[in-house]
C-alpha cells in the first residue's frame, strides 16, 4: 500500500510542471497588478465604467457560446474581432486621449529632458495670488458665480480659443467686473497665465466622473474636467451658496478656506519657481557646452 502510494506521489510529482521564477518576474507580476489596479480605479469613475460593464457581459455569452457548441454565434464572434476593436478605439477615444494626456503630465519625464524649453510657465506674483483670493471670495459674499482656470504647465490654447481674447492685468476689481451679472463677459471661464488674464468666455469639457455629488452643477463639473484633462488649477464660485471650491488633478476640494486656497496657490508657484529655476540651469549648461566646443 505504502509502495502504491509512493508510485502514485513519484508519477504526480514528475508531470507537475514547477516553472523557474526569476526576480524580475515578480517585479513584472508586481507591476502589472498596480497598473491594472489603477486603470480599473480610473474607469470606474467614468461612463467607460459600463461600456465595460456591456463588454463583460458580451465576453459571458461567447464563453457559454463555445461551452455548448454554437457555432453560428462563434463565427460571428470570430469574425467581428476587428471591428470590435476599431468600434472599442472609437467609443474609448475620449478616456483614452485623457490617460495619455495624463501620461504626459507625469513630472519624472520633464525632469529628465526639458521638452518645452521655449514655454515655460509664466509665474505668477504675489499681487495676482491675492488679488485672485480677494476677488474670489468678495464675489463668494453676493453670491456671484465665477470660474477662473490659473494656468500652469500644460497651455490652454485649445480652451484659449473658445472665448474672447483678453490682454490685460489680473486685479481683483477686473475679475469682479468679468463675473458681474449681465455683464458680456460673465458666462463661462476665464483663462489666467501669470499675471494675465488671456480669455474670457471660455468652454470647459465637463467631467464624466460618476462618483461626482448630484448637488454640483455645471460650473463644478467644468471645473472638474477642466483638471482632469489638464494640470490647471481651478476656482470655482457658487452662485447659490457662494462657496469657494478649488479643483485640481481631477479632485474638487469644496468650500475652501481663504487660507486654504492661498496655500494651493502658493504651492503651484513653488512648482513655477522650481521649473523656472531648472530651466536657467538646462539653458546656462547648454550655452557653457556651445562655448566649450567651440
Amino acid at each position: 500500500m505504502e509502495q502504491r502510494i509512493s508510485a502514485i506521489m513519484g508519477r504526480f510529482m514528475t508531470d507537475v510542471y514547477i516553472p523557474n521564477i526569476y526576480w524580475t518576474d515578480i517585479v513584472e507580476v508586481l507591476i502589472l497588478a498596480y497598473l491594472i489596479y489603477h486603470l480599473m480605479i480610473w474607469i470606474k469613475n467614468t461612463k467607460a465604467w459600463m461600456l465595460l460593464r456591456g463588454i463583460a457581459v458580451l465576453a459571458i455569452f461567447i464563453l457559454v457560446a463555445f461551452i455548448f457548441q454554437m457555432h453560428t454565434i462563434l463565427y460571428i464572434a470570430e469574425n467581428s474581432v476587428t471591428i470590435l476593436a476599431t468600434v472599442a478605439v472609437v467609443v474609448f477615444q475620449p478616456e483614452l486621449r485623457r490617460a495619455l494626456e495624463k501620461l504626459g503630465e507625469r513630472k519624472f519625464l520633464t525632469s529628465i529632458a526639458p521638452f518645452e524649453s521655449g514655454r515655460e510657465r509664466a509665474r505668477f506674483s504675489e499681487d495676482t495670488m491675492e488679488s485672485i483670493i480677494d476677488a474670489a471670495y468678495n464675489m463668494g459674499r453676493v453670491k456671484t458665480g465665477a470660474l477662473m482656470v490659473v494656468e500652469q504647465a500644460i497651455h490652454l490654447t485649445e480652451y484659449e480659443s473658445t472665448g474672447i481674447h483678453m490682454d490685460c492685468v489680473v486685479s481683483m476689481q477686473v475679475l469682479m467686473q468679468i463675473f458681474e451679472h449681465n455683464t458680456p463677459l460673465h458666462d463661462g471661464a476665464i483663462i489666467i497665465r501669470g499675471d494675465r488674464i488671456v480669455s474670457a468666455t471660455c468652454y470647459l469639457p465637463l467631467s464624466d466622473n460618476m462618483g461626482l455629488s448630484k448637488e454640483l452643477g455645471t460650473r463644478h463639473r467644468a471645473a472638474v474636467g477642466m483638471s482632469e484633462v489638464s494640470d490647471a488649477l481651478v476656482i470655482a464660485v457658487s452662485e447659490e451658496t457662494g462657496a469657494v471650491s478649488v479643483a485640481q488633478g481631477g479632485i474638487l476640494d469644496r468650500a475652501v478656506t481663504r487660507d486654504e486656497l492661498r496655500e494651493k496657490l502658493t504651492l503651484i508657484q513653488a512648482k513655477k519657481m522650481e521649473t523656472s529655476r531648472f530651466m536657467a540651469f538646462w539653458k546656462g549648461r547648454h550655452k557653457n557646452e556651445k562655448k566649450t566646443d567651440e
